[in-house]
């Protein structure tokens, strides 16, 4: 069974289940990250801690959505040849596809072209309609962010009628974690270096400085077209290296090991492995 944790900056991991709430779209809406906060500067030293041992799940509970922004880092344009867009691309990723940062990840049963994109999300801490771009963060409508893998079968989204929520929605194509890192603890969300390997070998190299539309402007745009609920993840795109645009094109297989990372947000580590 899943319960909430803290991980500290010594890298211990510690239960924070006396607090007695799970990291859900009440919690981020209710102020949680601060009633946490005081809860563990009172009860913390108490609480147990959690073995390397122990399986860690995502860091949030099933969001009511994930939005999903294609295009949006300006080397992934040059790579695969498409102007860049005049506004973002959204998409949505199917909630039953979250799972932990280093559980297996399950390839489809009949894919053929699953591949890896290494991204930054952001996880709304604000209920958020219409908000314009400067309130943003300073609304506290960031309540942090994770690392994210937005595992794509290509074929099911490219060449299965032209829509990508089906290439993107499958079972544990979506690892979140290991950690929901807060605004403060990232000084410039924008300036953060990302990579991801296969096998130990480097696929992406990038930096969130390649964003096409930048956080406040995702948020707030996309508060345009629906409301964004506390809790709510949304994944602003990958840098260039997927398989798709390698030459050959890539694709995943099982017994691949993907690996990859974001300053100051942690590593994950995926196995995948075949259907069934």
């Amino acid at each position: 069974m899943e319960r909430p944790g803290v991980m500290l900056a010594d890298g211990r991991r510690v239960d924070v289940s006396g607090f007695g709430a799970d990291y859900d779209e009440t919690f981020f809406g209710s102020d949680g990250l601060t009633r946490l906060g005081r809860w563990f500067a009172k009860e913390g030293r108490a609480a147990p801690t959690v073995g390397e041992d122990v399986r860690l799940g995502a860091p949030l509970c099933r969001p009511s959505k994930i939005v999903c922004i294609g295009l949006n880092y300006r080397d992934h344009a040059r790579e695969t040849g498409q102007a860049l867009p005049a506004e973002p691309v959204l998409f949505f990723k199917a909630t039953t596809a979250l799972s932990g940062p280093n559980d297996d990840v399950i390839i489809p049963k009949g894919s053929t072209k699953t591949d890896w994109e290494v991204e930054l999300a952001v996880v709304v801490g604000r209920r958020a309609s219409y908000v314009e771009r400067d309130a943003v963060l300073a609304g506290g409508h960031v309540a942090g962010y994770v690392l994210h893998n937005d595992y794509s079968e290509r074929a099911f989204q490219l060449e299965r009628g032209g829509q990508w929520v089906k290439g993107k929605s499958c079972d544990s194509f979506a690892p979140l974690g290991p950690f929901l890192a807060t605004p403060d603890e990232i000084p410039d969300v924008h300036n953060l270096g990302m990579w991801l390997k296969v096998n130990g070998e480097t696929k992406q190299s990038s930096s969130t400085k390649e964003l096409v539309f930048d956080v406040p402007a995702l948020v707030s745009y996309i508060s345009q077209f629906m409301t964004l609920l506390p809790g709510d993840v949304i994944s602003t795109g990958t840098p260039a290296g997927v398989g798709l645009g390698q030459n050959p094109p890539r694709f995943l297989v099982a017994g691949d090991i993907v690996e990859l990372g974001i300053e100051g947000l942690g590593s994950s580590r995926q196995r995948l492995r075949a259907y069934g």
